[in-house]
């Protein structure tokens, strides 16, 4: 009975020799035993840990009897097995314990061979009947995931993947551009992992100040810096047992990047201000817009958290590359703004699903549901060409042939007669003011694009009084 050897068994009976002798017997055969002698004290245990089994005493003492405890167990855990046991065995009883969800009723005469083979065949049945659950829980998933990205060849390859390493602790690394949905696939892969029953924390590294992500990311101290006026957890404590979710990891500063990787080296972390460490068990998923062999070359990503990191890889391939999946998601897009909108709009002119299908979609499934949105709002009867973005307004964006974010274009001024220092200057002043506008003021983009490091990027915007557009949500 090796499969057993970790499985919990809950032994609730007054009798002190039948717990004895029961628990005896299943410890020999590797099971994990936890005891106790009243319904009161089984229901604070049954709260605090989940067994494999029960072993019920039908006339157990207490308040609440044993067909009771056995009702009220089921209805905390309808595929929990409960067996009944009893010293006075009658046909009415057995039926009754039956009726009420038990698995089986023994009398308490039984030998070591019928208790042994009914608790093995209960445990074999628990365990079905959990692999069912989850077998149909994957599908239900996978059928969101379908229903949220598209139904075409790449995503179902893409769904493969994730069902792969799932269950694993690998580290995980989400590539793929702006809106491709990152982030759901690494909700996907918590949700299919061992790992689901505990939290999902995600942390995207462009929205935090870098003064504050290291506090933000290991917690801290009261009085460990100036306004931590009480202690806190950090994304790394909070999920401690589950998936940790890292955007965007290019932007994690380099100084950082070292204590991470220390951290997941050791699985231990220390708040800032404290000499305590702390046990951690996390499972990572990280994400990116460019790949991370770009983010190494361009001094973004330390060489050796990469090759911490680089367990395994899923890219997304842009929506521009999956063409069935532009009609299929247009489609219930535009249903789900008819419904919003109380309009009965009739769908696309044909000009419009050319259009839809040729255009590049830099903001790919985010942008298409913001564009059907508002189409919708404008539409009359159905959505034409005139009410879809066009690509000539999205080239600062990126170059289609490539995956790598590109600067934008340069503005054209005319520095003629000008000191070359003041030239330079000027330029380099309008082009990073034409950018942060292009960006709506998200300097970590900004930054991307003009390829530079952050703190370069702050620096000049000091330098040259730029003022920055306020990011609207």
């Amino acid at each position: 009975m090796k499969e057993n050897r970790k499985q919990k068994i809950f032994i609730i009976d007054d009798d002190e020799d039948v717990r004895w002798t029961l628990g005896n017997i299943l410890q020999s055969e590797g099971y994990e035993i936890e005891e106790c002698e009243d319904s009161e004290t089984a229901m604070r245990m049954l709260e605090n840990s989940e067994p494999d089994l029960v072993l019920l005493d039908k006339n157990i003492p207490g308040k609440t009897d044993g067909i009771t405890a056995l009702k009220m167990i089921k209805e905390q855990n309808p595929d929990l097995p409960v067996i009944i046991l009893t010293a006075y065995g009658d046909l009415e009883s057995a039926v009754e314990a039956i009726k009420s969800g038990a698995y089986d009723y023994l009398d308490k005469a039984f030998g070591d061979e019928k208790i042994l083979i009914t608790i093995t065949r209960a445990l074999e049945q628990h365990s079905l009947s959990r692999e069912i659950r989850r077998l149909r829980q994957c599908l239900e998933d996978r059928d969101r995931l379908l229903e949220t990205m598209g139904t075409s060849p790449e995503i179902r390859n893409l769904i493969k993947q994730i069902q792969k390493v799932a269950k694993t602790n690998f580290t995980v690394v989400i590539e793929g551009e702006s809106g491709t949905g990152k982030e759901l696939v690494a909700r996907f892969l918590h949700e299919l992992s061992d790992r689901n029953t505990k939290p999902f924390v995600a942390l995207d590294c462009t929205t935090i100040p870098e003064t504050l992500i290291e506090s933000e990311l290991f917690g801290f101290e009261r009085g460990s810096f100036t306004g931590a006026t009480q202690s806190r957890r950090g994304f790394l404590e909070e999920a401690n047992g589950g998936t940790f979710f890292l955007d965007e990891i290019g932007n994690l500063p380099v100084a950082v990047q070292n204590k991470l990787l220390r951290t997941l080296q050791e699985k231990k972390i220390r708040r800032l201000g404290s000499r305590e460490e702390i046990s951690l068990d996390i499972r990572l998923i990280t994400a990116t817009n460019v790949s991370l062999e770009m983010l190494v070359t361009q001094n973004r990503l330390r060489q050796d958290l990469f090759w911490r990191i680089n367990e395994f890889r899923i890219t997304i391939p842009p929506l521009r590359e999956r063409k069935d999946d532009i009609m299929y998601l247009a489609k219930r897009f535009l249903d789900e703004a008819c419904q919003e909108l109380g309009k009965n709009i009739r769908g696309f002119t044909e000009s419009a699903l050319d259009h839809m299908l040729n255009y590049s979609w830099p903001g790919n499934i985010r942008e298409l549901r913001n564009s059907i949105r508002r189409a919708a709002l404008l539409a009359e009867n159905e959505i034409t060409k005139s009410l879809l973005p066009s690509d000539g307004n999205n080239k600062m964006f990126f170059n289609v042939n490539s995956h790598v974010s590109q600067a934008p274009n340069r503005p054209s001024t005319d520095y003629s007669g000008k000191r070359l220092a003041d030239a330079v200057s000027e330029f380099e002043a309008s082009i990073i003011r034409k950018t942060l506008v292009e960006t709506r003021g998200n300097k970590s983009q900004a930054a991307r694009l003009l390829d530079i490091d952050f703190k370069t990027l702050q620096s000049k915007i000091k330098k040259y009084h730029i003022s920055v557009p306020t990011v609207k949500k």
